[in-house]
């Protein structure tokens, strides 16, 4: 059964934005150190080529991994995808309250994201409340 791999960001700052999104999910930062350095350096690739990658990964494997690769330009269109953030829940409930809900926004915003506005709506019969924002780069993404 095929899983799901990498998800990549092309970035202006590809490590910046790697541990911007690290912290988002409360991952550890992720850097090219140690033996994986040494095996990277030793195939062929340059510093540079490392400044030039991030990486955000969940150390359990559970959470999704993200991959940051270097942009050959700035960002000027609507992602044509994005991701959906579920802030924490208390144990058991499937519904965040408004005040957590609006908490983990100012989490995010203090982090370096940006909000583009806050959508009140029902789906059929769903309600839905969540925030649109932007990472430092500008990709869309939605905390709900």
């Amino acid at each position: 059964m095929p899983s799901l791999g990498n998800i990549v960001f092309y970035a202006d700052d590809p490590p910046a934005l790697a541990r911007f999104w690290s912290d988002v999910f409360r991952y550890p930062h992720s850097t090219f150190d140690g033996e994986l350095r040494e095996a990277l350096l030793a195939s062929g690739l340059t510093e540079d080529d490392l400044a030039r990658r991030g990486l955000a990964e969940d150390p359990s494997g559970r959470g999704p991994r993200l991959f940051f690769h270097h942009a050959d330009g700035p960002k000027t269109d609507r992602n044509r995808i994005h991701i959906d953030v579920t802030a924490d829940r208390p144990d058991g409930q499937l519904q965040i309250s408004p005040e957590l809900l609006d908490a983990e926004k100012d989490r995010l915003v203090g982090l370096g994201a940006q909000v583009v506005r806050l959508v009140e709506q029902n789906w059929g019969p769903w309600p839905e409340r969540y925030w649109q924002m932007r990472d430092p780069e500008g990709n869309e993404f939605c905390l709900q």
